[in-house]
């Protein structure tokens, strides 16, 4: 049950807002952890016993980590064992594939494949049970009592499938002090449906031609044009998909009284790959600066320390993705982009104007290369689709289906340039009339009122077409 489908805006969300303000306050979470329940099995009916055990197991261990605090040594071996029963769940259901099929092709091994199906969000909330896991060792918060609140932390629906990646510490005094507005409500609904439009008009479309660049590449039966519009357009997809969905989960929640953190800030209007990382999925960046980067030693080490540091960190978050070596160089890319920032301290030598705007452009040339890596089926896919891209092919420069697509689809690549940028900001500080105190309430009223009408026009997208997914499901 995706959030940009019909049965979820109109028949699940609808019954849940209605029992849950129907409930005493008391009973609220209760309500919340039921829906998030019905919401995991609806999509996943295989795996809730598996999402039932990890809240029932992390309920325990968090207890059993603050019980012995003043027992150093235990209480350490206590949250080892409890972060590898976590790791357990998703190196098997992730990973153990991954393995054998390296282990086959590198050692000579015979071992068998087993296929095992990913269970929705399992790299989402396991990152999430460690976390208030640590932060109980670290005495930043106190172990949850009750597990159905603690359930709702880690398996609440809005965040469940594909984040942000909500810390408990975040939301700890949410789950029982939080005060449902109207205010809050109004904001909610309005983000939800920014964050549906932003997925099924923009996101969906441009799928469409990223979708088609990559099968040509892919098939060798392509043009340079066409790869090149193919690497934009899933560059835009997956920004619009993903922080469409982050905004659609910020709503959903600010719709039940609780405040998540902001999980994407205009990414591609980053100044450099540090800037990008600062913007881009927020609060899986974070997660890895404060439970590995800084554990390890963070920035103040040697230098040699300092690169094993980033090269654990970009290893894992390209792992963290996917079971693929194109994820890992994907990965490991950005640890040699970082390193060259770090080492050289380029960024404080850019001064004037042209220079900053050199090296911005370059950013994004290696970001969108770099989602072309992501995209691909595999490495070697991958790369032979960038050589094509730089020219080293047979291709030719344009085609008939790269016109085609141009003109069929060019209106949304035009809305998904203008909007992945902060165009409103930039309007708002350079139009006189958008400062004046007095404009806000009709602009607010129109940009509802534009937003709305957007909905009802997703609406009757979704009801033509059966090509709605979220691409961070996949992980």
């Amino acid at each position: 049950m995706v959030f940009s489908s019909l049965i979820f805006t109109f028949a699940f969300l609808p019954a849940v807002l209605v029992l849950y303000y129907l409930c005493p306050r008391g009973g609220r979470n209760y309500i919340l952890f039921a829906a998030s329940m019905f919401f995991y099995a609806w999509g996943e009916p295989k795996n809730i016993l598996l999402m039932l055990v990890s809240l029932a197991l992390n309920y325990l261990l968090g207890i059993l980590v603050e019980h012995f605090s003043g027992k150093s040594k235990l209480q350490k071996i206590i949250l080892v064992t409890a972060i590898l029963c976590n790791l357990s769940f998703l190196l098997y259901y992730k990973y153990f594939d991954f393995a054998v099929i390296n282990s086959n092709r590198f050692l000579g091994t015979a071992l068998e494949i087993r296929n095992i199906a990913l269970p929705l969000g399992i790299s989402f909330y396991t990152f999430q049970a460690i976390s208030y896991l640590v932060d109980i060792y670290r005495k930043d918060i106190a172990a949850q009592k009750n597990p159905v609140f603690l359930g709702i932390n880690i398996a609440f629906f809005p965040h469940l499938i594909a984040g942000p990646i909500v810390r408990y510490k975040t939301i700890e005094h949410q789950l029982t002090e939080r005060k449902e507005s109207f205010s809050d409500f109004s904001e909610g609904v309005f983000r939800f449906l920014v964050g549906f439009n932003k997925k099924v008009l923009i996101a969906n479309n441009l799928a469409v031609v990223a979708d088609e660049a990559f099968r040509q590449g892919f098939a060798q039966k392509s043009s340079v044009v066409m790869l090149w519009l193919g690497a934009l357009c899933y560059s835009l997809q997956i920004y619009f998909d993903f922080s469409g969905y982050s905004d659609m989960a910020i709503g959903l929640g600010k719709i039940f009284g609780f405040h998540f953190l902001e999980n994407f800030n205009y990414p591609y209007a980053a100044t450099s790959v540090k800037d990008f990382w600062r913007r881009w999925h927020i609060s899986m960046s974070t997660w890895f600066r404060d439970y590995v980067y800084i554990p390890l030693g963070g920035s103040r080490v040697k230098k040699g320390r300092l690169i094993f540091n980033l090269f654990a960190v970009w290893a894992l978050t390209g792992l963290w993705h996917g079971a693929s070596w194109n994820f890992v160089a994907w990965g490991l890319i950005y640890f040699l982009l970082l390193c060259f920032e770090k080492l050289t301290g380029i960024l404080d030598k850019l001064h004037s104007p042209i220079s900053k705007g050199i090296y911005r452009a370059f950013t994004m040339f290696c970001v969108m290369l770099n989602w072309v890596l992501f995209r691909a089926n595999g490495l070697t896919t991958g790369l032979r689709y960038i050589k094509a891209m730089l020219g080293f092919s047979h291709y030719p420069f344009l085609s008939d289906s790269t016109v085609f697509y141009f003109r069929e689809y060019g209106i949304y690549l035009l809305f998904g340039v203008l909007f992945c940028v902060p165009i409103g900001n930039y309007l708002k500080n350079h139009l006189k009339f958008l400062k004046n105190p007095a404009a806000d309430r009709p602009i607010g009223f129109g940009v509802s009122f534009a937003q709305l009408a957007l909905f009802l026009i997703s609406i009757s997208f979704i009801a033509v077409s059966s090509h709605n997914p979220f691409i961070y499901f996949n992980f």
